[in-house]
């Protein structure tokens, strides 16, 4: 092997590893910062010995013997922050890996769950079934909301699925996306128009899109749905590379790309569904992370893209719930808010630039 191809690599598996290295440090940075800022400013030092010394702490305080301020800061923590945190970057990680593969299966850089409308079908689906069960019980089980969200993904999906073969270009694809929701949140309005007054407010809150509210329970059920789905698609990372190449090549290593590509569209819904459950529709986060990560690492390899796209597709939706709850403290804005004005102008852009490579 030539001095100059290893010196290549060399510098290319250094760059991998610092930018890993980069998401791992910031992961751990957002997660203390979210946990240390808010009306109560908690220090770092004291943020370390509550999660990490609970069980002695809980011990403490069940015998009263704590100090008034640390049992504050410990149910401030364990009650509040920390699952609002936790949740945002399960979900977010969920949210950017959905994105990445519809980008890979429509080989389009702004396909999403939210440009193409997905998003907007769990929603109609959950409102449906939310209103169309409060007649007969008081509150939606957990594994109904999950199962309406999935199902109205999966049907969104399949719609942009049949249009996406009917086009490759990039713009049409993105107004047959907001046609798509359009419809949705259509019908979800006039869903809206015979639904309880208690009902009409979860759901007005729901879509706005938010982490706040979510209980251990989500996060342990959303961990449960998210972690394995991702260890899933980090198992395909070889396929997905192949699939990327073309069809034709994929087909000629022998996979099969109808049942592939069922795969993928099976996996990003899941994903998707998941956090409209938990988290209502997030907007633009699918498509600029998986964005971010290409630039950074300089390389389109799933193998890379993967594990890249969830830890900063958390880091990203932790830094904008973060401002979401603090910016305009006590009033607080939705996340959905924050990252449509982050996410927005990358996808402007990555308009404009794909225009100027086709003149080109």
């Amino acid at each position: 092997m030539a001095p100059q191809v290893r010196g290549r690599r060399g510098k290319r598996a250094l760059r991998y590893a610092a930018v890993f290295a980069c998401l791992g440090v910031l992961l751990v940075l957002a997660v203390i910062w979210n946990i240390n800022t808010g009306s109560v400013s908690i220090p770092v030092r004291e943020i370390w010995r509550i999660l990490f010394h609970k069980r002695a702490l809980q011990l403490a305080i069940d015998r009263g013997t704590a100090d008034p301020a640390a049992v504050s800061a410990f149910n401030i923590i364990w009650k509040i922050r920390l699952k609002r945190v936790l949740l945002a970057a399960i979900l977010g990680g969920a949210l950017s890996l959905s994105g990445f593969l519809l980008q890979t299966f429509f080989r389009n850089p702004i396909a999403g769950p939210f440009v193409l409308g997905i998003s907007s079908g769990a929603r109609m689906f959950l409102a449906l079934v939310t209103i169309g069960l409060s007649a007969y019980m008081t509150g939606v089980p957990l594994w109904i909301t999950v199962a309406a969200s999935f199902a109205g993904s999966m049907l969104t999906m399949l719609f942009a699925l049949a249009f996406g073969r009917r086009t490759r270009n990039m713009s049409m694809l993105l107004v047959i996306g907001i046609m798509i929701s359009y419809i949705c949140s259509a019908v979800t309005d006039f869903l809206i128009n015979f639904a309880k007054e208690a009902d009409i407010v979860n759901l007005t809150h729901w879509a706005m899109g938010s982490f706040s509210g979510g209980s251990w329970r989500d996060v342990a059920i959303s961990a449960l749905i998210v972690l394995p789905t991702a260890a899933g698609v980090f198992l395909l990372s070889k396929p997905i590379s192949a699939y990327a190449l073309g069809e034709g090549y994929a087909q000629s290593v022998g996979l099969d790309v109808r049942m592939f590509r069922l795969v993928l569209i099976v996996l990003s819904s899941v994903l998707s569904a998941c956090v409209t459950a938990f988290a209502g529709p997030i907007s633009f986060v699918g498509i600029a992370v998986p964005h971010i990560c290409r630039i950074v690492l300089r390389s389109n390899k799933p193998i890379l893209m993967i594990p890249a796209s969830f830890l900063c597709g958390a880091v990203f939706c932790m830094v904008c719930d973060l401002v979401a709850r603090t910016v305009f403290s006590p009033t607080e804005l939705s996340v959905g808010t924050v990252t449509s004005a982050v996410g927005a102008p990358i996808v402007i852009w990555l308009m404009i630039s794909r225009r100027r490579e086709q003149r080109e």
